[in-house]
């Protein structure tokens, strides 16, 4: 065991780890047993992952029972509703925070305990550059809620209600009265967004106990599955089952068709770049087009669909839609289980065709996530067709451009606005320097006096993110962002942009020599004066464009697990 450097041996070295650990425990708790580390993002301030100190409990049985000695180890929490101006800006500090803990510690496994947009995602890239034994348990959606008589999908609904009470269909205090029904129980957002996409992400990459992902954080059998991923990390340790053997090129192909066939959030292709990039393994911006735009549209829930995560459950779970999927995965991929990924598979049912749809049936033909490029986007740009309108798919309109949030919030609804439903709308200064931290900011309110009029999409462009419960016909992602020299930044009102998905091609109408003689608006000279301290200068220093995930220059590839040196 890894942890025999700490705690093996009759020395004054060993005398002190032993000693200052025992704290009731028994002596063959440093006699050779696993030690495993719980990587538990459990917090207050992150209200979807309050519950995971009681899933922590589970895990801990389980490793006991097992033989192992669990050791909670508390990380960083970021709660997407709460933390400013962007949970993204520290993605990655709690991947280096989750990747440094590990390997300084007496560990020899590890069991990831995530939930909201980021934690799940951080915490892999962490324990993937440490290359130890690693098994997900994901925390879990909440319970659906109702209001009005119908379930409300959280975040979603959020931004239809909203919406509503801006084209004055509905009452401002209707609308606040369906605030104590949003949420109804513990667990993270109960449609499609980017905390349940990653949760099946992960399973879906072969690191979560085959059926585990999509189950209610409260139910009951969560808690099963958290004390049998307990169980099964002592056994992963014995083998020496690492995420290098599991993660792969053909463990990212099937979770790049999976995200097609769930219609999940494209904030996934940020984070399994990240992933792809911690392990060594090739993933680009094509392969997410090559594998993912073909497939189908199996899953009928929001924001692409009509029911929710629970409905999911109750109706075979995401292992029953996965097997549908079959013939677009890897067959060489394995999970936490050492089994083939598609053997444990074999026994999925489908018990409500109108909430997973078979492969013969599907909800769309071709959903998975599109990559365009053109001189608007160089190193590419991303759209979601499932959440989009299709007549909106092949669109040429003029620019309206908006320099930041601030200066959109500002002017959206200004009734002398020079805006049509034919317009494009452009927001700028979102990405990962610029902002920084690349914010939820793409999916842009439409103008009022449009609302009014009837008009609910619109095409929308912006070097930022898109929350994953959002929908419309958004291109997000668009790299070079402005702040890093991308042409967006060169954009002026009334350029005309054409927007051709079938052709996979975004583009400015104006010529190369013109765009070459433009110059950066004030804005984006001025406004992104490089900070002078802390962690968000060591961000802007070092983050790489949405195209490569996001993620540190200086942390590609995997540092391993070597043993730190003694210090006493």
């Amino acid at each position: 065991m890894r942890s025999a450097a700490w705690y093996g041996g009759e020395d004054r070295d060993a005398y002190i780890h032993r000693a200052w650990m025992r704290r009731g425990n028994p002596d063959s708790a440093f006699d050779g047993r696993p030690q495993i580390a719980i990587v538990n993002t459990a917090s207050d301030l992150a209200p979807c992952n309050s519950h995971l100190d009681e899933i922590a409990q589970s895990v801990k049985n389980g490793v006991w029972e097992a033989g192992g000695v669990p050791l909670n180890l508390p990380m960083i929490s970021l709660g997407e509703t709460l933390v400013r101006p962007t949970s993204m800006l520290w993605r990655n500090m709690v991947a280096m925070a989750t990747e440094e803990l590990i390997r300084a510690n007496p560990i020899d496994g590890v069991v990831l305990l995530g939930g909201c947009d980021k934690t799940i995602p951080a915490i892999l890239m962490g324990a993937a550059s440490v290359n130890l034994p690693a098994i997900v348990v994901p925390g879990g959606p909440m319970m659906t809620g109702t209001f009005r008589g119908s379930p409300l999908g959280c975040g979603t609904d959020v931004w239809k209600l909203s919406e509503e009470v801006r084209a004055g269909l509905l009452s401002k205090a209707k609308f606040l009265s369906s605030e104590s029904a949003m949420i109804r129980s513990r667990g993270h957002c109960n449609t499609m967004g980017t905390a349940s996409t990653m949760g099946s992400m992960a399973e879906a990459l072969g690191m979560v106990l085959p059926g585990v992902a999509g189950t209610p954080a409260s139910d009951s059998r969560l808690l099963k599955a958290a004390h049998e991923s307990g169980r099964r990390i002592i056994d992963m340790v014995k083998e020496d089952l690492k995420p290098s053997d599991i993660l792969t090129k053909g463990a990212f192909i099937n979770a790049i068709a999976t995200l097609a066939g769930i219609g999940g959030s494209t904030n996934a292709v940020v984070h399994l770049l990240a992933i792809a990039g911690r392990v060594g393994v090739d993933l680009n911006l094509k392969d997410f087009d090559q594998y993912g735009s073909n497939v189908p549209l199996l899953l009928n829930l929001q924001p692409a669909g009509t029911y929710l995560m629970e409905d999911l459950h109750r109706a075979g779970g995401l292992t029953a839609l996965m097997r549908e999927l079959i013939p677009h995965f890897d067959a060489s991929a394995i999970t936490v289980t050492g089994r083939p990924f598609v053997e444990t598979l074999a026994d999925a049912e489908i018990y409500d065709l109108d909430v997973i749809h078979e492969l013969a049936n599907p909800l769309q033909e071709k959903a998975g996530i599109v990559v365009l490029y053109g001189n608007l986007a160089p190193l590419g740009a991303v759209i979601k067709p499932s959440a989009a309108t299709p007549e909106l798919l092949h669109h040429r309109g003029p620019a309206l451009v908006f320099d930041g949030v601030e200066d959109f919030h500002a002017r959206i609804d200004n009734p002398d606005l020079d805006v049509d439903e034919n317009t494009v709308l452009i927001l700028r200064g979102c990405g990962p320097k610029g902002y920084p931290g690349m914010p939820e900011v793409a999916n842009l309110i439409l103008p009022q006096k449009l609302l009014e009029k009837g008009v609910t999409d619109m095409v929308r462009i912006c070097d930022g993110r898109m929350s994953g419960t959002a929908y419309g016909t958004v291109i997000l992602h668009v790299a070079p962002e402005a702040a890093a020299g991308g042409p967006l930044g060169l954009i002026q009102d009334g350029d005309i942009i054409e927007l051709d998905v079938t052709n996979r091609s975004l583009n400015i109408d104006i010529s190369a020599e013109e765009l070459a003689l433009r110059k950066p608006s004030d804005f984006m000279v001025s406004t992104f004066a490089q900070p002078a301290r802390g962690w968000e200068r060591l961000y802007i220093d070092h983050v790489m464009q949405a195209d490569r995930g996001v993620d540190f220059d200086f942390l590609q590839g995997s540092s391993g697990s070597s043993v730190p040196r003694e210090s006493h």
